[in-house]
């Protein structure tokens, strides 16, 4: 029952979830510093992205294959994870300008991220059987202030040491995320009645398909991912049309950020609306700020700031209820195995949609490439559509 969970598990869980993750972009974060410093050019962000997200799928295959959180302690899993995803994080400070070593550093954080994003879930759904829509959303919203972290630490240290020092943003990010591991450890107990997990099946892939509520909520899902992270690369880019130096980092915190604000405020709204509807609404918003960019990239300032904040919020918000209808909509024997592949094939288009975008923004203005990010929530929109339709009970 969800009034005897201790009430410090909650605030652990969105800390150590929000730590963890802000290993995912801290080096999207300082780009623009190793860039100058070891002449990467523009389309190694979009390389170094999709190591992490490449890491990510083959790590949470790893992870549910081996059935890790289930035979050992999650939250131990959790701390490990973190620890050693910290220390990778930290070995960018002697890539030397290596490419290749900065795209296996990013490959190994992508892998043990899988042992805390997924793992922290895990621990959240043990402990918060009822309600889980609502802490879904806050615990979705913490990896989305993680992920915009490293760019709101860019612009402290560069206020700190007076020249945007991108190693303080690598220390920190590694610091933070190896105390998130520890709180976990200490702070937040098995759960003894907790359900262990079910054997990874084939049979999920089939069900994805054949299963017709089943397959609107999960190509929905493929659909948000194909703009989601895309999005998040381009961020600093779109930023940088108006900005510069702390400045632009910390706009580009700003607009991740609000997407904490969207999956926050799409929880409060699922019981008057319902998962469907408050997922399709912020795939519709988010949409028509694709299509919209042309015209907001020359819009004034507020106008301007105001549309990414919008766009910030929607891109994101609606993570946490892709989630909670996929496994709604699973049958309950097959629910992890729904749940990791349809993660696994999500994060695999995101790794086509940002190698696309990235080097599209390379050749082509930003005016021209951005409303094509569209075609991911029109799609999920359209495949959503039999969930949409239907009445609430």
């Amino acid at each position: 029952m969800s009034q005897l969970v201790p009430r410090r598990i909650l605030p652990v869980l969105v800390l150590s979830q929000f730590a963890g993750t802000s290993l995912w972009f801290a080096v999207n974060a300082v780009m623009p510093d190793l860039q100058r410093a070891w002449g990467l050019n523009e389309s190694a962000v979009g390389l170094l992205t999709s190591a992490v997200q490449l890491g990510f799928v083959v790590g949470t295959l790893v992870f549910a294959l081996a059935m890790l959180a289930d035979r050992f302690v999650p939250t131990r899993v959790f701390l490990i994870c973190s620890l050693l995803g910290a220390a990778v994080n930290a070995l960018v400070l002697v890539a030397d300008g290596s490419l290749a070593w900065l795209l296996a550093c990013r490959f190994g954080v992508g892998f043990l991220l899988a042992g805390i994003y997924p793992v922290g879930m895990k621990i959240a759904a043990s402990w918060y059987r009822q309600g889980l829509g609502a802490a879904m959303g806050v615990l979705i919203g913490a990896l989305v202030l993680g992920t915009a972290l490293p760019h709101g630490l860019r612009a402290l240290a560069g206020e700190a040491a007076g020249t945007g020092s991108w190693q303080l943003v690598i220390i920190g990010v590694s610091l933070l995320a190896a105390a998130g591991g520890v709180a976990m450890a200490l702070l937040v107990p098995p759960n003894p009645d907790a359900a262990r997990g079910a054997k990874i099946t084939p049979r999920a892939l089939g069900l994805i398909w054949s299963d017709r509520r089943l397959r609107a909520s999960v190509f929905g899902y493929f659909g948000h991912m194909w703009e989601l992270y895309a999005f998040i690369v381009l961020v600093p880019l779109i930023c940088a049309t108006r900005l510069a130096g702390q400045a632009l980092s910390a706009a580009s915190f700003a607009v991740i950020a609000a997407g904490f604000v969207g999956c926050v405020v799409g929880g409060m709204l699922v019981r008057r609306m319902g998962s469907a509807r408050v997922a399709g609404a912020q795939l519709a918003i988010s949409a028509s700020c694709c299509v919209l960019a042309p015209v907001m990239l020359v819009a004034p300032a507020a106008l301007f700031f105001a549309w990414l904040l919008v766009w910030g919020a929607t891109v994101a918000g609606d993570s946490p209820q892709f989630s909670t209808l996929t496994a709604q909509n699973a049958p309950p024997a097959v629910v992890g195995s729904v749940l990791t592949f349809t993660n696994c094939i999500g994060f695999a288009i995101s790794i086509v949609s940002i190698e696309l975008f990235v080097r599209a923004s390379t050749l082509w203005p930003l005016a021209n490439v951005l409303p094509l990010l569209a075609a991911g929530p029109v799609l999920g929109l359209a495949m959503l559509r039999p969930l949409l339709v239907e009445k609430r009970g």
